[in-house]
């Protein structure tokens, strides 16, 4: 074994470290019983004021920090929430995921956090790791996956949540959007502005059902008035903003141009925006161009990009509650819907004008 620090060479170096304040320590310091302390670290609403300033300013004087294994064992519970995004390579997941943190860090627990990189099976793998881990509860983005999954999930007592969805008949929670409806009326809106010859630049539906549920809202809105669902090219491509210009210009390249790009999420259109630069079309004059989320992104090219508002941050900070309840039983989970919002920006023309 190696030994580090300024003591390495010192055989009774350890006799020279600083003991390491316990409970009672502070209990004796604050002049109140452990159990009042252990109320103060775990319960603090149900201490009164003055008494709970007194126990922390002893905490912080004296250095103390809990005994989590201690914990863990009294609540039988490790305080530990598993989130599994499928990317860390854009900002599509990360304002819901700091609302999330932030909500669970508010009820006392510590978020562990995995990328799939839309990959199922790299997704089990880390579902499996962060449950040997001692995960109290997994939050899961979209619900399309092996229904092997769940049900290993379910032989372990591991209640699972899924988010960026809303799923009302799934047998699991779930707290989002509805992705398919959400589409359509951005269609409808796109058709209301005299746009006929559309076209999509989709992620890949195959194991994505926000991409696949955005892709049926298109050809809903399209049938809805009249037009054939069948004959909108769409190039389904990862969601990368060099996906989204190479595919833009293949759109571009057909007999027909599009009078409208629509885009599976700002990422994309994003990439649709640089790709009409590139081979010098103007957005909105030539061509225009809308997007699905509504991420800084969106705001800060120019045009800025019509697109979808998700709520992102309440939908994690819902999602972070209802996990939390359900994981220390205090409910067994109901679906949350919440409600996205069309915003008209620069990137959109409207032909009626």
């Amino acid at each position: 074994m190696l030994a580090f620090g300024p003591h390495a060479r010192d055989g009774n170096w350890i006799s020279n470290l600083p003991s390491v304040p316990t409970l009672d320590d502070v209990a004796r310091s604050a002049g109140v019983s452990t159990a009042t302390v252990s109320r103060c670290l775990n319960s603090p609403e149900r201490v009164v004021e003055h008494t709970r300033k007194r126990v922390m300013a002893a905490v912080e004087q004296l250095g103390y920090t809990p005994n989590f294994g201690a914990r863990v064992m009294a609540a039988k519970r490790t305080f530990t929430i598993g989130a599994i995004i499928p990317t860390m390579e854009n900002a599509i997941f990360a304002r819901g995921l700091q609302a999330f943190q932030e909500a669970l860090h508010a009820r006392g627990y510590t978020l562990l956090v995995a990328s799939s990189a839309y990959q199922p099976k790299i997704e089990e793998e880390q579902i499996r790791s962060l449950v040997a881990r001692g995960a109290d509860g997994l939050l899961l983005i979209g619900h399309d996956r092996d229904p092997a999954v769940y049900e290993y999930l379910r032989a372990r007592s591991i209640p699972v949540l899924s988010a960026w969805v809303y799923l009302p008949d799934c047998d699991q929670p779930t707290v989002g959007f509805d992705n398919r409806a959400s589409m359509r009326a951005l269609a409808q809106k796109v058709i209301d502005f005299g746009h006929r010859s559309i076209a999509m630049i989709s992620g890949i539906t195959e194991g994505n059902d926000r991409a696949a549920a955005r892709l049926a809202g298109l050809r809903d809105a399209l049938s809805d008035n009249g037009l054939d669902p069948g004959a909108v090219p769409v190039i389904e491509t990862p969601y990368e903003i060099e996906n989204g210009s190479v595919a833009f210009r293949t759109l571009m390249q057909g007999d027909t141009r599009p009078s409208v790009v629509m885009c599976g999420n700002d990422v994309l259109a994003v990439g649709a925006l640089r790709g009409a630069r590139e081979i010098g079309l103007s957005v909105p004059d030539d061509v225009s161009i809308t997007g699905f989320d509504d991420i800084e992104l969106a705001r800060i090219v120019e045009p800025q990009i019509t697109t979808l508002h998700v709520p992102h941050r309440e939908m994690g900070r819902r999602a972070a509650e209802a996990l939390i309840d359900i994981v220390e039983k205090r409910n067994s989970g109901a679906s949350i819907e919440l409600q996205s919002s069309i915003q008209l920006r620069g990137s959109l023309r409207d032909l009626r004008v």
